[in-house]
Parts: structure tokens; C-alpha cells; sequence
């Protein structure tokens, strides 16, 4: 058994969310341990389980009983990726800490890297993939999404960016202050302001399994940042508005104008009807895209805890 044993306040924590990761972890751990040890001896290495179903929980007992650096929390019901990130810097207590994801395809190997760069003065440094391990229609899809979710979200998120960064604790510290039930690492942490670098990296094949981010899933973790972050779909809605009055009265007074200096009759019944439907139908989307603000703010206003935590091992949750 190893006897390392982390100290109270470790120079360096790594947190992982994990979700259906068991042929990983062994792997994960191994390489992360030799890269880490590159930088300090004292490190933690923090993996959240978001209940996959699998053997991952059992694996991460396993790995944190033979290394006291190995720290670990299941959650009592799958609350989300970006949840087990911040469960993870909740408990966290590095002077640094790196957010990766488990399947390999973030390489521990350029964890050093990210460190020396960060080490030249900056509290923030991404990890953007060089290259994409995409089909080229996927990639011009992702491309696509990016556009569209950049403009609604008012957030510079690109294509090749990740969660894959460090962060100083001075980050930690403010990140922990934002509780908001939307979460959105990427986007808390730009909003932030702190002085921000990045570095090249080449994103590595999965190591085992398949992506389980469904584009439904992808879908719905954009709708919230967009919800979370701006306020942009509501005013789109009022220009829409506008625009929809005035085209509505340009085509009345031509009509009517027409009618008055030709005495031709005003259309029937079909063109009134589709105008109907139409203006119904856009105020129906409008008054949905107000629900839905007003839903997020009905589930701000519960108070309720964004993660509940079912098993840990290798902490004492009366520190969170």
C-alpha cells in the first residue's frame, strides 16, 4: 500500500468528473501520477461519480485506499457534468487546481505544461485542442452550434475549447462564491475577468467507450448557459415584436390604400387566416421563451442544494 499522504493543503488538485468511466480510471490514475509528480509530490486527485451505473465507484474505493492522494465522492443521483466540476472545487484544496474530463481524450501529460504556463502570471489557462477527432459533417455541425451559441449566450465559447484547464485558487475561492443552479464552468469562470492564457494540445482518441454527451444532452446544457448567461433571446423576442407590428401595419395600409384608390375589394378570409396563425404562433414562442425564464427563476428561488453527496471517501464533508 502506498503510504503517500496528501497534506492539508496540497500544492496541486486534479478534479475529475466521472461518469460510466470504469475501463479508465486505472489508466487515468497511473498517468496522472507520473505527471503530476513532474510538478510536486503533494497532490490530490479528486474524482466525483455522477451514478453511471457502472464499476466506476468500486475502482475509485480501490485506487484512493491504496493512494491517501486519491479522494473521491459519489453523488446520490446523477446531477450532471458540470455539477461534479463544481462539487470537485468545492472540496478542493490545491494552491492550483486542473478540471479535466476522465476518458483520456484531455492527456494528463500536458498537465506540466499548463502549470509552467500559468506560473508565468496568468490565474487561468485553457486547453485548446489543436485538432478535432470529428467526422467532417460533425464538425461542421459543432461549427455551426458554436456560431449560433455565442451570439445567444454572449459568451466567446469556441469549437476547441473544454473544461481541460488550470485555475489558481484565487478562482476557486470566487467560483465557489457563485451558487447558481445553472451551471456552466466554462462560462462562470470567463466571467470572472482573471488574467486568462492559453496553450495548444492534441486531443487524444477515447481510451475506452463512447461519448455519452447525446446531442439532447448537448441541447439542453445550451439552453440553460444561454438562460443562465443572457438575457438576448428576450430582447430577439421584442425586436421580433416590432417588427412583426410594423410589418403587419405596412401590409394593412397598402391594402387599404389600395382599396381606397382602386376600389379593388381587401382579400378574404385565407390571407387573414394565415396572418392569424402566424402572429399567434409567434406570440406563443415569445410567451414560451418568458416561461422559461420565469421557470429558471422559480428554481433559483427554492434554495435548493446543487448536489447531494451519497458516499466519499478520503474526506470530511463538514469542511463544505
Amino acid at each position: 500500500m502506498n503510504a503517500d499522504r496528501v497534506s492539508s493543503s496540497p500544492h496541486i488538485s486534479v478534479v475529475i468528473p466521472v461518469y460510466k468511466a470504469e475501463n479508465c480510471l486505472n489508466e487515468l490514475y497511473f498517468r496522472l501520477k507520473k505527471s503530476l509528480e513532474e510538478i510536486s509530490n503533494n497532490f490530490e486527485i479528486i474524482l466525483i461519480e455522477d451514478c453511471g451505473g457502472d464499476n466506476s465507484w468500486a475502482i475509485i474505493e480501490r485506487l484512493a485506499a491504496t493512494d491517501a492522494r486519491v479522494r473521491g465522492i459519489q453523488f446520490s443521483r446523477n446531477f450532471g457534468q458540470h455539477y461534479g466540476i463544481t462539487a470537485g472545487l468545492d472540496l478542493c484544496n490545491g494552491d492550483w487546481a486542473v478540471v479535466m474530463d476522465c476518458d483520456l481524450q484531455d492527456q494528463p501529460e500536458d498537465i506540466p505544461r499548463l502549470y509552467r504556463k500559468a506560473r508565468e502570471g496568468f490565474d487561468i489557462v485553457l486547453a485548446r485542442r489543436r485538432t478535432l477527432r470529428q467526422v467532417p459533417l460533425k464538425r461542421l455541425t459543432s461549427w455551426l452550434f458554436y456560431k449560433i451559441f455565442n451570439y445567444l449566450a454572449d459568451i466567446e465559447y469556441h469549437e476547441n475549447g473544454g473544461n481541460f484547464r488550470i485555475i489558481s485558487r484565487k478562482v476557486v475561492v470566487n467560483f465557489r462564491r457563485m451558487r447558481e443552479q445553472l451551471r456552466f464552468f466554462s462560462g462562470l469562470v470567463q466571467w470572472m475577468g482573471f488574467p486568462t492564457a492559453s496553450i495548444e494540445v492534441e486531443q487524444a482518441e477515447r481510451f475506452a467507450g463512447e461519448s455519452t454527451y447525446t446531442f439532447a444532452k448537448l441541447w439542453k446544457l445550451s439552453s440553460n448557459a444561454i438562460v443562465a448567461y443572457s438575457d438576448k433571446p428576450l430582447r430577439l423576442a421584442i425586436r421580433l415584436g416590432f417588427l412583426m407590428a410594423a410589418t403587419s401595419f405596412c401590409y394593412g395600409a397598402y391594402f387599404l390604400g389600395h382599396a381606397l384608390i382602386y376600389g379593388s375589394p381587401v382579400p378574404g378570409w385565407n390571407s387573414l387566416i394565415v396572418s392569424l396563425y402566424f402572429i399567434g404562433g409567434i406570440i406563443i414562442s415569445i410567451l414560451g421563451i418568458i416561461g422559461i425564464y420565469l421557470g429558471k427563476t422559480f428554481d433559483e428561488s427554492k434554495k435548493r442544494p446543487l448536489y447531494i453527496v451519497g458516499n466519499q471517501i478520503g474526506f470530511d464533508l463538514d469542511q463544505n
